[in-house]
């Protein structure tokens, strides 16, 4: 049985719940229903064509159905759909592990694949802690780990016991793990002076930490550059290499999550190489597969690896696993996408993207009601407040905004009243103008309704 536009609607509010979705709300909101897509543009099922203008949630880097990445899964689906790892080995997935670790910074040289960003945080995150233990010279039990402020690393539990952002953790606070709260020095690119004092400020307090809690501290976790969910939180230059130094100074592991920035978001393949870090585990996913299908992978260093080899008996192996680790079929998308990234220069059309960001948004900084325009590669947060003041959530000003630019063919999310900008690295120039145009007249139409 088909159904028609009105059925879709009537079954999906009757039986799904949305994720991060204010469901009271989105059922009087005719939530744009996809049916199909085509490069850069989503269809619903009224026949109405949106620019598609935060990668389908971050994750999409050359368009949608893109026919080499669509011929990559047609062929794979012809040999084998999926055949676990766990005692077994496949394909794509080899062939994917040798291509990461021949593009990530280098030292890291194995590949743990798993099914979403917030799988491979919790998968670094039992790695740093059963190394320790295992380690050949000064094993020791250490169940601490650093987190920043602004810090979102994925709703497991886990992962919510690194985050920052209240609105997801606060609930939940008696079922997380302590953890060790650092600030951040945040860019301030029109004051290099007080940016400075800053990163100097916060490093002196980042090693105070890591010196008080010296052999207690399995990791520092981090987003390199940009924290992506706290609304494009642009860092500091240098306080990612900051890190790195501490870290190594205070032997502790530096854990980097890629989820969202990786994969030319930020300019480059990965972000940790604008500061020339290696990380000693790096975790990706989003944009892995070209925003195609769900895959993630943490990659470690030899030294970490080793820690976990010994006889079968002797109790040093990492027991964790998904079901679909290292699907034959998002391996065959991931290998894909990244051989376009070269093919189509995609890294150096993203710089061409932030230049354009920057030009199209700058008159956004003019309007009283826009506190900051934050640009970093493809990533945009554009921030509204009543002056220096938050507007009244129940205003609900930033998804109003976004509800606007629907009315004007571009989908766009709020993270409250920060509007985040998306589009994919391989986006025409042309389509990001667009997509700047309508979300400068639909901040222009909700000012003017009164806020």
């Amino acid at each position: 049985m088909t159904l028609d536009s009105n059925q879709l609607r009537i079954a999906d509010n009757q039986y799904v719940w949305h994720p991060f979705t204010a469901m009271s709300a989105y059922r009087d909101e005719q939530a744009p229903i996809i049916v199909e897509a085509e490069g850069f543009y989503l269809t619903d099922t009224e026949d109405r064509r949106y620019l598609d203008g935060h990668s389908s949630l971050w994750c999409n880097i050359h368009g949608h159905r893109v026919e080499a990445i669509d011929r990559a899964i047609r062929v794979q689906l012809d040999r084998v759909a999926h055949s676990t790892l766990l005692g077994l080995a496949n394909v794509p997935s080899i062939e994917l592990a040798a291509e990461l670790v021949s593009r990530t910074p280098e030292g890291l040289s194995k590949v743990f694949f798993s099914d979403c960003g917030a799988a491979g945080v919790e998968v670094a995150l039992k790695l740093a802690y059963q190394y320790f233990q295992q380690r050949p010279n000064k094993p020791q039990v250490r169940d601490k780990f650093v987190y920043f402020d602004g810090a979102y690393h994925g709703d497991t539990i886990g992962t919510m016991s690194l985050g920052s952002i209240d609105r997801f953790k606060n609930l939940f606070s008696p079922l997380l793990f302590p953890a060790i709260w650092s600030s951040v020095p945040i860019a301030t690119p029109t004051q290099p002076q007080q940016e400075r004092q800053q990163l100097e400020h916060w490093s002196i307090e980042l090693e105070r930490l890591l010196s008080t809690h010296a052999g207690e501290i399995a990791g520092v976790v981090i987003e390199p550059l940009v924290q992506a969910a706290a609304g494009i939180r642009v860092q500091a230059e240098g306080f990612l290499s900051k890190v790195r130094e501490l870290t190594y100074k205070y032997d502790t592991l530096l854990i980097a999550d890629e989820i969202a920035v990786g994969f030319g978001r930020t300019g480059t393949l990965f972000a940790c190489e604008q500061e020339s870090v290696s990380p000693d585990l790096l975790i990706l996913s989003k944009g892995l597969t070209g925003g195609y299908l769900p895959l993630a992978a943490t990659l470690v260093t030899d030294e970490l690896y080793d820690a976990f080899l010994g006889d079968p008996w002797a109790g040093k192996t990492f027991y964790h696993g998904h079901t679909y680790t290292g699907n034959p079929l998002a391996c065959a998308a991931a290998l894909a996408s990244l051989r376009l990234i070269d093919e189509h220069k995609v890294l150096p059309n993203a710089f061409r993207l932030e230049r354009i960001l920057q030009e199209q948004l700058a008159p956004l900084e003019e309007l009283p009601q826009v506190k900051e325009v934050r640009v970093k590669g493809t990533m945009v947060g554009i921030e509204l407040a009543n002056g220096e003041e938050p507007f009244v959530p129940s205003q609900r000003v930033g998804h109003r905004v976004t509800l606007a630019c629907r009315r004007r063919g571009v989908i766009l999310r709020n993270i409250a009243d920060i509007i985040v900008l998306m589009p994919a690295p391989a986006m025409p120039a042309e389509l990001v103008i667009e997509i700047c145009q309508a979300v400068r007249e639909s901040i222009a139409e909700v000012i003017a309704e009164g806020v």
